[in-house]
């Protein structure tokens, strides 16, 4: 397993921007790329990992904590049923 598979990899249409946005919580900040093609956007995100895992290694730089799996997973469920709880999603 390459070690980007250890971190999540989002990819979001945004209304605001009115395009797709890859991000890498936990291992970047914010969004990181965008596009119009979903598919693209995924597909550069994961160079993107690659290449941060690869120049923080060469760096000499600790790697983050994973934030793929299933912890993550239960973390971010357990977030969008708060957040239904107090009636922001509907």
């Amino acid at each position: 397993m390459k070690d980007s598979a250890r971190y999540a990899k989002i990819v979001a249409w945004s209304d605001e921007d009115q395009c797709y946005i890859g991000y890498a919580p936990g291992l970047l900040i914010g969004g990181c790329c965008h596009g119009d093609d979903e598919k693209a956007v995924f597909a550069e995100l994961c160079e993107i990992v690659d290449e941060t895992i690869e120049l923080d290694r060469k760096d000499g730089l600790s790697l983050p904590p994973p934030t793929a799996g299933f912890d993550y997973c239960d973390i971010l469920q357990d977030a969008v049923k708060s957040r239904e709880a107090m009636g922001a999603l509907e």
